[in-house]
């Protein structure tokens, strides 16, 4: 049962979270507005759209640190008005004051990483589409891929529509072609493409010159390339898209069937599910290294040290983020790794402040 101290404790730094967010976020969009103002499109609705989508990007870099900083402030405050020691003084324990503010941050940390189900996964890859190309999604075009036994040829491929325009697919069989599918437009729905205008070439088996040639057939509308989710398809041909969590699962079981390279993908999936955290990790680090008191600290150098820690910490496992999705490091050593010696450490300060 939460007690009366934690609920203040608890609101408390909730509320320092919230300011501290929106501050950063405020930050974040405002200064990006103002650099990239004159390459932003004329359009108010389109400057607008902008923003928000800033924002949200904001959100990837502003949480984590907020969580931290405001646990931060949360305890000099106490520390200040004496709270923190007569808290103490009553018998209520480090880990007792500590459990709200790691509750709160894990369950936003949680809410976090469930966003990136979401298409709040692809709010970074929408802004600067927009703020090169004036639209959300780019239109790619002459793509060339492997699809299970099959090649699939597409003249233009809209993400944000989901269709494709002029696509033709080649089976194969023993390095032989059977035959091609193709078809004027495609429109990806319910898990698989729907062909519309098309004709199928079947090629035959000639063994006497009384076999049938080949067989022309047009249909109005097919199904084809089941699960060829549009961004597998991006994230082939370009190797470096956003992707949400659902996504990325998709296009690893689709690498990984394809014998193509992983490592790339488990990157994305580490850095939006091990990553963030870090943030419940480093107050419970943190906390057990605040003084109870300020009477011999110099809290606003104390403050700053811990401020800076955490960026130096957040900067550092940033680069290996980075590193690990550009394949010069496994992602089990440069994201994995460092988050669970973070959990690993907390919990040990955790038991031995009991």
């Amino acid at each position: 049962m939460i007690k009366i101290f934690q609920r203040y404790v608890g609101w408390t730094y909730f509320k320092n979270v919230f300011v501290i967010f929106i501050g950063l976020v405020f930050f974040y969009a405002g200064v990006d507005y103002i650099t990239n103002l004159k390459d932003l499109p004329e359009s108010a609705n389109l400057q607008l759209l902008y923003v928000s989508l800033n924002a949200l990007t904001a959100i990837n870099y502003a949480l984590p640190l907020a969580i931290v900083f405001a646990m931060v402030v949360t305890k000099f405050g106490m520390i200040r008005s004496n709270e923190l020691i007569c808290f103490y003084a009553a018998g209520i324990s480090k880990s007792r004051l500590l459990l709200p503010l790691f509750l709160i941050a894990m369950v936003l940390t949680l809410i976090y990483i469930s966003l990136n189900l979401t298409p709040f996964a692809y709010a970074y890859e929408y802004r600067t589409n927009l703020l090169k190309n004036n639209r959300l999604a780019p239109i790619s075009q002459e793509l060339f891929l492997k699809y299970g036994k099959s090649y699939v040829y597409i003249s233009e491929l809209d993400l944000l529509l989901q269709e494709a325009r002029d696509i033709t697919i080649f089976d194969v069989e023993n390095s032989q072609l059977i035959q091609t599918v193709e078809a004027k437009k495609a429109f990806f729905r319910n898990d698989k493409w729907e062909l519309y205008e098309g004709r199928i070439v079947t090629k035959p088996k000639v063994q006497s010159l009384d076999d049938s040639g080949i067989k022309i057939e047009t249909f109005e509308k097919m199904d084809a390339l089941e699960g060829f989710k549009p961004k597998i398809i991006e994230n082939t041909h370009q190797g470096d898209v956003a992707l949400s969590i659902l996504d990325a699962l998709d296009t690893l079981e689709f690498f990984n069937s394809q014998s193509l390279d992983i490592t790339p993908i488990k990157a994305k999936l580490y850095s939006m599910i091990l990553f963030p955290l870090f943030a419940p990790f480093m107050v419970v680090i943190l906390y057990y290294y605040l003084p109870a008191s300020g009477r011999f600290f110099n809290l606003a150098l104390l403050s700053f040290v811990f401020v800076f820690i955490t960026l130096c910490v957040w900067g550092i496992l940033f680069v290996l983020t980075q590193l690990s999705q550009a394949g010069v490091i496994l992602p089990e050593i440069g994201i994995a790794a460092p988050i669970f010696l973070m959990g690993f450490f907390s919990l040990w300060l955790y038991y031995k402040n009991r």
